[in-house]
């Protein structure tokens, strides 16, 4: 039998490790400019787990001490079946698990929003990144915006409380920021604001489009006072109340301002690789192990993961530096 007693997960530095983001897939049916080439090669589907080994995965690291789970992608809606992996990890909530979450890019959440609420998600994020229906198919590379739209509407009527993902794009959606701060207000939605990280290669010079949120926040506050708020999450975001509204606004600013003295994550992609920062390659593998030896093999692991996690991470955008500051993108490790 594997011993689920273990004392909690503390990373070589003394960081309490309790959050858990899963990979389910790397597969996307969107192509954002910002996350992937145009033409991306997935990885074949028997290097990727199944969703009971992923199920498993999971009731081993909640038995370990984590206490929230956000399952990403790729986009995991186009998983086939995801439901069925929310309701098993969702078993766990009130019993060792506090939180269940869900980030998306929301072209299929119409057909699912009620089926993650049964399962117990009560709160996702959506990738959003214009409100204009030719910009966001320019950014997603041929994306459909009403499809966005309506699987917002049906994660409200099922009662999912809704953040919005936001990527800040220099000469993209700068003059979009505010509009949708707005936009957000007057739906009951938080926004977050993120910097965008030299993850992988995609075709193109970040620098080009890499936009500092402080820059952002200045023009934020020529028209709305903007204060901190201990409010958090379990993510890096650090939030603020904004004068005049109701929405709470989330900065994500890996660049300007680094997140990870605090940092409480690991990474685990739909390969069965854990990545115990995104901006290293060191990563334990898992998918051998457990395909071999069961979940008595994946314990040491779970221990050499621990001692692996970094001080912070490594990213830096700057003219003539590296296009990647690691070679995966984002949609292998998950947002």
């Amino acid at each position: 039998m594997v011993d689920l007693t273990r004392a909690p997960m503390t990373d070589g530095l003394g960081r309490r490790i309790d959050y858990l983001r899963i990979s389910v897939t790397d597969r996307c049916d969107l192509r954002c400019r910002y996350c992937m080439a145009e033409r991306m090669k997935f990885l074949p589907r028997n290097q990727v787990l199944t969703l009971e080994e992923i199920a498993l995965l999971a009731d081993l690291f909640i038995a370990r001490g984590i206490r929230k789970i956000r399952l990403t992608g790729g986009e995991p809606l186009v998983r086939r079946d995801l439901p069925d992996l929310v309701r098993r990890i969702g078993r766990h909530l009130g019993k060792g698990l506090d939180e269940l979450t869900l980030t998306t890019n929301g072209t299929r959440l119409a057909e699912n929003a009620d089926a993650l609420h049964d399962a117990g998600v009560r709160r996702i994020n959506v990738s959003l990144d214009s409100l204009l229906p030719e910009r966001f198919a320019h950014i997603t590379r041929g994306g459909d915006i009403s499809k966005v739209l309506q699987g917002l509407e049906a994660a409200h009527e099922a009662g999912l409380a809704v953040k919005i993902n936001m990527v800040a794009l220099k000469d993209v959606n700068e003059n979009e920021i505010l509009p949708m701060l707005h936009w957000c207000n007057d739906r009951g939605f938080d926004l977050t604001l993120i910097e965008t990280m030299p993850l992988g290669d995609i075709d193109a010079d970040r620098m080009d489009h890499y936009l500092p949120l402080t820059q952002v926040t200045e023009h934020i506050r020529r028209h709305h006072a903007l204060t901190p708020l201990p409010y958090r999450t379990g993510g890096p975001a650090r939030y603020h109340t904004v004068g005049g509204m109701s929405v709470r606004l989330g900065l994500i600013t890996p660049l300007t301002n680094n997140f990870c003295a605090d940092c409480n994550r690991m990474r685990m992609t739909c390969e069965g690789r854990i990545f115990m920062c995104l901006g290293h390659e060191d990563h334990v593998d898992f998918r051998a192990a457990l395909r071999e030896g069961g979940l008595e093999a994946v314990q040491p692991l779970i221990d050499r993961a621990l001692r692996l996690k970094p001080a912070r991470h490594d990213f830096h955008i700057a003219a003539g530096a590296p296009a990647a500051a690691v070679r995966r993108h984002m949609s292998v490790t998950g947002g």
